[in-house]
């Protein structure tokens, strides 16, 4: 519970420093279409930290839950995945490194399927 708490935490702050950073920092150096691509991983990234927050609360009633355990490791491999794909991609605009994006998307995707698995199961 304490780890995901922390990584939650962190996550969130890295996602309104790195939304800050793209506002501020990067508004003037690229294009339009990119600065929307880091927005969208921005977006993500704070969704899903708040959704691992999520995780701690449910294992702080359901202890040792592996459902639960599974879908806050999930949302961190999005996150590193998904944003961080988008976050390469508008700063080197090499294409390909869409291709690993949704990679990250199925991890959202299963993670929020064990949390729905998981309450129905033990909540």
């Amino acid at each position: 519970m304490k780890l995901f708490i922390i990584i939650g935490a962190i996550n969130a702050f890295l996602a309104v420093a790195l939304g800050a950073f793209g506002a501020h920092g990067l508004a003037d150096k690229l294009e339009p279409k990119y600065l929307e691509i880091w927005k969208t991983g921005v977006t993500y990234q704070m969704f899903h930290a708040i959704g691992i927050l999520v995780v701690a609360l449910l294992l702080a009633k359901v202890s040792g839950n592996s459902l639960f355990t599974w879908s806050g490791w999930l949302m961190l491999i999005g996150i590193i995945f998904f944003s961080g794909s988008l976050y390469v991609l508008s700063l080197t605009k090499i294409s390909i490194l869409g291709a690993i994006t949704p990679l990250g998307g199925v991890a959202f995707l299963a993670a929020w399927i064990l949390m729905i698995v998981g309450a129905v199961k033990y909540l």
